[in-house]
């Protein structure tokens, strides 16, 4: 007899618990995020995400075994948990934003990577193009870099009388360069005059956006980053203290206290991700599933802080938000 048949029938005959052949044939997901495990977004994320496998048929503990990494916003802590998890062989890693995805990709080729919210994975090298990825590596784009002139309008509709926008970016990842360079060619059509803020350690960021409140009319864009993330309750504090109208990429930061956010609905990527996943378990390729553009975009307004602000809200912005925090 086969060993499989084997194995079936000591466990039919109770010899064995029906365990044993489940664990056999466990498959190994990696997931590295760029947050940590008490961050205030990335669980639900994450817990999106595996109870959309489980929908697919695939349960933690019997035959999907998953193997979390909190990176944080460290580019070290990042490079580290890739190394970990390629070292686990695992048959696919699920990756969120350019700062998890890259180092995957500069450690592996073999092993299947699906990317979540990453601005351009083309621009950054992750994938050949979005129709046929190539390599094994594709995913799902957070928004295209047009999406800072929509800030730049939402961020005017709410505050009128802004005529500077700090622009807080990572210029060490291709999506905070190409972020940047978008809101910077669109500010001029809405009377903005931008200036870059680079996140780096909390001291310097605290003080450039303390230097830049210094002149009147000012607002802030914040751009997607994992540094973004790191930074969260921070930017939110730096902006209340200075009375700075700031819109956000993630209705995450309007949960915590930031005025507005514009961006795609990352619940669903994370659970459009899991069914990506589900596909390469069963024996589909990167190289043949197109990178998907978002569908769902949220908008979010926290009334609180637009109070604490002196700034009035229209009707008819109310009527197009999907979340309003009063």
């Amino acid at each position: 007899m086969r060993r499989r048949e084997i194995i079936l029938g000591l466990a039919a005959a109770g010899v064995l618990p029906p365990v044993g052949f489940a664990q056999e044939s466990t498959r190994r997901v990696g997931v590295l995020l760029p947050a940590t495990a008490g961050d205030s977004e990335y669980p639900s994320l994450f817990a999106a995400f595996t109870r959309t496998l489980a929908q697919l048929g695939w349960i933690e503990g019997q035959n999907v075994r998953i193997e979390i990494r909190w990176a944080g916003g460290s580019s070290a802590a990042n490079r580290k948990y890739a190394d970990e998890l390629i070292g686990l062989k695992p048959d696919v890693i699920l990756a969120a934003g350019n700062s998890s995805t890259g180092p995957l990709l500069q450690s592996t080729r073999t092993i299947p990577v699906v990317f979540t919210i990453v601005p351009d994975p083309v621009g950054a090298g992750l994938v050949d193009s979005l129709a046929r990825p190539g390599g094994n590596a594709t995913g799902f784009t957070s928004f295209a870099y047009d999406i800072g002139g929509k800030w730049l309008e939402l961020l005017k509709e709410v505050a009128p009388s802004a005529a500077r926008v700090a622009v807080l970016r990572d210029p060490s990842t291709t999506a905070g360069v190409g972020q940047w360079s978008a809101i910077q060619t669109a500010a001029a059509s809405f009377g903005l005059e931008p200036h870059p803020i680079n996140l780096r350690d909390a001291r310097d960021l605290e003080s450039s956006i303390a230097s830049f409140a210094r002149s009147p009319n000012g607002s802030m864009v914040l751009t997607s980053s994992g540094l973004a993330i790191t930074h969260r309750n921070l930017i939110i504090m730096q902006a209340a203290k200075h009375k700075l109208p700031t819109i956000y990429y993630s209705r995450a930061f309007v949960s915590a206290g930031g005025l507005i956010a514009y961006g795609s609905d990352r619940i669903d990527q994370f659970q459009s991700a899991a069914r990506y996943v589900d596909r390469i378990l069963k024996g589909e390729k990167p190289a043949d599933l197109p990178v998907q553009a978002p569908t769902k975009f949220e908008l979010a307004i926290n009334m609180r802080t637009t109070k604490a602000l002196g700034l009035t809200i229209s009707p008819s912005l109310l009527v197009r938000a999907d979340e309003v925090i009063e």
